[in-house]
């Protein structure tokens, strides 16, 4: 997928290299929910989030807004699975040929971790799932098999 970005975008990864010494790939300003999404390189999470999360705290502080991590991965199931992480993604599904991927969770305690407060985990899903592999984020679903 192609991605575009802009002058702002650059900025914050470099600011994020220069605070963090991580090597961000993405980075998208939300500014619906107020936030910036940085998508870290894969291996290099620990060294962005730092010790008790310090380096998130000094990045916040710095730019003004809730910062948000996500782990690149290869394919989209185990990115889709960074993504709504700390919630227990058991599988993900596509509803139909070209459908949206639907998500299912194991308890239903990860149900609301999963779509977040006002729906901001879910639309930073749809955001990036789109971004990086042109596949949308439908439904996050409570597992049968599990429950």
């Amino acid at each position: 997928m192609e991605r575009n970005i802009g002058f702002k975008e650059r900025r914050y990864i470099e600011e994020l290299r220069i605070l963090t010494k991580s090597t961000a790939l993405d980075c998208v300003i939300d500014d619906r929910f107020d936030r910036v999404i940085y998508v870290i390189r894969q291996g290099d999470m620990g060294l962005a989030i730092g010790k008790k999360g310090d380096n998130i705290k000094r990045l916040q502080s710095v730019l003004g807004k809730r910062i948000e991590m996500v782990e690149y991965a290869e394919t989209p199931e185990e990115f889709i699975t960074n993504v709504f992480k700390p919630a227990e993604v058991v599988r993900i599904e596509r509803g139909s040929e070209n459908g949206p991927l639907n998500v299912f969770v194991k308890q239903r305690s990860d149900l609301g971790i999963a779509i977040g407060k006002a729906g901001c985990n879910i639309e930073k899903a749809r955001i990036l799932s789109r971004r990086f592999f042109g596949s949308d984020v439908g439904e996050v679903l409570l597992d049968q098999e599990e429950a």
